[in-house]
């Protein structure tokens, strides 16, 4: 039987995401707790890890976006104080 072509397979793996392995240094009550949260959620330390940043980064851009505001009255010919305390009356009961 003669021998048929010889194929060579390359396997080629593209990640969206690249995942880098950092080392952190955790106190133990939180890597006991860390161990309880995995536990619970069927899910390893480092998900535990990584949805915990990632959590963490979500907020962090929402508090930061908090510089937007500054300045979006400036254009208006409103007096703030005058417009504080009207609406302020507002507040007040009868």
């Amino acid at each position: 039987m003669a021998a048929g072509p010889q194929l060579d397979i390359f396997l080629v793996v593209i990640y969206d995401d690249v995942i880098m392995r950092t080392i952190v240094n955790i106190p133990e009550q939180q890597l006991t707790d860390l161990a309880e949260i995995s536990r619970q959620e069927h899910i390893s330390r480092a998900e535990a890890v990584r949805r915990a940043v990632a959590q963490y980064l979500r907020a962090w851009k929402v508090a930061g976006s908090a510089d937007d505001a500054f300045g979006l009255w400036k254009d208006r010919k409103v007096n703030g104080l005058k417009y504080e305390d009207r609406v302020r009356r507002e507040w007040q009961r009868p």
